[in-house]
């Protein structure tokens, strides 16, 4: 998150980080203005989708998947307002992107517009283009 916090500043915006309590892997960015802790994942979850109009995701692990898999399932089920959802890096996506489209659709345990909510981009501009233009599947 480095990044996109450094971004932030670079660009006069402010950065708040809502950082979860782990016994390892998770330490506070530097580069935020502010900061939330949270003891529990559902809680922090919970804050983030609150004020999101948009998700740019970048590769991760269990938890970047729990909190991409959270968003899609509230916006496919309309408990969320729906917004574009975006997974940066589309190599890194691309073998989860066919056991969606090969196993789970052919399936039938999600569905073509399922999927047309998670939207990969390769650069920056690719991710601004995807978020101006909505999210295909949310109107």
């Amino acid at each position: 998150m480095e990044g996109a916090s450094r971004g932030a500043g670079d660009a006069g915006g402010m950065y708040i980080g809502c950082n979860i309590e782990l016994p390892f892997e998770q330490f506070l960015n530097p580069y935020r203005d502010k900061f939330v802790e949270f003891e529990h994942f559902f809680v922090r979850k919970v804050m983030l989708v609150k004020y999101s109009s948009a998700f740019i995701v970048m590769p991760g692990g269990f938890g970047t998947l729990d909190e991409v898999f959270e968003v899609v399932t509230l916006i496919q089920t309309a408990k969320l307002e729906s917004f574009p959802v975006v997974v940066m890096g589309g190599e890194f996506w691309k073998e989860l992107d066919d056991f969606l489209r090969n196993t789970m659709l052919a399936e039938g345990t999600i569905s073509e517009a399922d999927l047309q909510v998670i939207s990969p981009a390769d650069s920056p501009a690719d991710a601004l283009s995807i978020i101006e233009a909505g999210c295909p599947a949310c109107e």
